[in-house]
């Protein structure tokens, strides 16, 4: 299992890493993760509007949800057939927004550890023969940030854009009307909006720049990617 992993995922990732660095003017590494993590969150952007639109198209149908809890509320099997029937009339699947984040996960895993290892000369080794040996890695980015050192300003900043990604979050997923009741991925959504950003930092404050780099980069793109499905899917 950790070959196919190794050799499906990490490999082509680093490999891909260390091509962009080769290629960005002037080897700027804190350039080449950004490049990177843009470039893969564009191709997972199909399977990440699938899963928000699809917490929307659920959040759309909680009144009628909370009708059938209501109507069925002493007869479980009851309710499970009604909701289900429910679903399908509208067409909606209740874990279509679950599947395309399994599939992303080991993705992004492994592109956590290309970015790690990325900041370590002994694992050039894993380069294809077809991949141009960089005779070393400048630890720089920006000119100003050393990527294998804490940074406490990129820890806040990455906690910052956590807290405004998930504000818009909560936002798309909130009921159109008062009336409606809240679904419970908003309820939950709503309750992490203070806690997770808190937790980025914490985890941030402790990581490599360079990491911290690619989750800044990461929520920038996933807060334009929010605008979009909001303006789009109101």
């Amino acid at each position: 299992m950790s070959f196919l992993y190794n050799e499906l995922l990490f490999r082509p990732l680093f490999n891909l890493l260390i091509f962009i660095y080769n290629t960005v003017p002037g080897g700027d590494f804190g350039v080449a993760i950004i490049l990177l993590t843009i470039a893969i969150r564009l191709i997972f952007t199909p399977l990440s509007i699938k899963a928000l639109v699809s917490q929307k198209e659920l959040s759309r149908l909680q009144p009628k949800i909370k009708e059938l809890q209501d109507k069925h509320k002493n007869d479980k099997q009851a309710l499970g057939q009604a909701t289900m029937a429910l679903y399908k009339e509208n067409k909606v699947n209740p874990f279509s927004g679950c599947l395309p984040l399994l599939i992303q996960l080991p993705v992004l895993i492994a592109l956590y550890s290309a970015l790690n290892s990325g900041l370590k000369p002994e694992s050039l080794s894993a380069l294809y023969s077809f991949i141009s040996h960089p005779v070393a890695i400048k630890q720089t980015a920006f000119g100003l940030i050393d990527l294998t050192q804490k940074s406490a300003i990129l820890a806040v900043l990455a906690g910052t854009l956590q807290f405004i990604q998930s504000k818009k979050s909560v936002s798309f997923q909130s009921p159109a009307s008062s009336n409606e009741a809240p679904s419970a991925a908003f309820q939950m959504s709503k309750q992490m909006l203070y806690f997770f950003p808190v937790m980025v930092i914490i985890i941030a404050w402790n990581l490599p720049a360079g990491l911290t780099i690619y989750w800044v980069a990461a929520t920038v793109f996933s807060i334009f990617e929010q605008l979009y499905i909001n303006r789009k899917y109101r």
